[in-house]
């Protein structure tokens, strides 16, 4: 089980590095290399923002889950 929730993690954790890095900051970040720097909506983030904002919520939560799993299988 342990080893289970250990590559859930490790596969949440490079999903979340990409997730995040995908994401426009500022500067435009690295989503313009790939055309999410487009954005005709007046409200200020595109479908394809609040999706990836949703995705990276979801996969957080995931993440936050299994480190919690892992810590109390390691504890009992």
């Amino acid at each position: 089980m342990e080893l289970l929730f250990t590559i859930i993690l490790v596969i949440a954790s490079a999903l979340m590095i990409v997730l995040v890095l995908l994401h426009k900051g500022r500067g435009g970040g690295l989503s313009d290399m790939f055309g999410g720097g487009v954005s005709s909506s007046l409200g200020g983030s595109s479908v394809v923002e609040r999706n990836l904002d949703r995705l990276t919520v979801g996969i957080g939560v995931i993440w936050f889950a299994c480190v919690i799993a892992l810590g109390l299988l390691m504890a009992y």
